[in-house]
């Protein structure tokens, strides 16, 4: 699996380009040529399964309508570092994608407009028909795998993830979670990710390390899709993701603990 790709790749290649970003952004202010406008908004749901992913039948049908096919190769962007795009390649994923043919561009729109053509031409896509694969295995666990875990999270045996802000760990987390900022994972200027040796260095600085089985939550799995992007691209096998995440966690009575 290879996540993330350079916007050499994106321009030179021939993957359904996707823009997460508001309307209002893609019309107005701009985005790469033949990409489509699929909003972060459209692909969230409090109602759907697995908790923050949207209703299957509806998934199809957006995709449907923006023009890409089942077997059709993606690329996402937003204007965020990458953060929200996450979560639609993840989404995508999580019902049913092939993975390897789901991507997210290294930087974000700021990024690419540095070096490459942006346009406010309206993209019309022709109608496609996009079918889910609810029997394709993902790397989902729910609510009663993580309170499983936690005596393997506190042991050292398996590694929990928190990946939002400092702040918020302080205030609460899972029993055994070691803290990780997904921005900690980006470079500012470059809008894109660090140098694979310095993400190296900070993740087995915080004991996540490629032989151990590693689960990542954070509020409502926005923050964890990139992670999760970022450790596959590094090689990561065992990586999970509690698609709940804090939001079912709290909602259930799970523990939190503050120390």
């Amino acid at each position: 699996m290879q996540p993330f790709v350079p916007a050499s790749w994106v321009e030179g290649g021939d993957a359904a380009v996707v823009d997460v970003r508001d309307p209002w952004e893609y019309d107005s202010i701009g985005h790469l040529p033949g990409a489509v406008n699929v909003p972060f908004d459209s692909f969230r749901s409090d109602e759907g399964e697995a908790g923050k992913l949207p209703p299957r039948a509806e998934w199809e049908e957006l995709l449907s309508d923006a023009g890409i096919g089942t077997d059709e190769e993606i690329v996402a962007y937003d204007d965020t570092q990458g953060v929200f795009a996450a979560r639609f390649v993840v989404t995508a994923l999580l019902l049913g994608h092939d993975p390897e043919k789901l991507h997210l561009l290294d930087g974000d729109f700021s990024s690419w407009q540095r070096e490459y053509e942006t346009t406010t031409d309206g993209v019309d896509p022709d109608p496609a028909t996009y079918e889910s694969d609810p029997e394709a295995e993902t790397p989902l666990v729910d609510f009663e795998t993580v309170r499983e875990l936690l005596p393997a999270a506190e042991s050292g045996d398996v590694t929990l993830v928190d990946t939002r802000e400092d702040w918020e760990f302080a205030e609460g987390h899972l029993p055994g979670a070691v803290q990780l900022d997904w921005r900690e994972l980006v470079d500012e200027e470059r809008r894109g990710l660090r140098p694979e040796s310095e993400l190296r260095e900070l993740l087995e600085e915080r004991g996540i390390v490629p032989e151990s089985r590693t689960v990542l939550y954070c509020n409502t799995a926005r923050r964890v899709s990139h992670t999760y992007l970022v450790l596959r691209q590094l090689g990561y096998e065992q990586v999970e993701l509690y698609e709940g995440s804090l939001t079912e966690w709290e909602d259930r009575g799970g523990e939190l603990v503050t120390e």
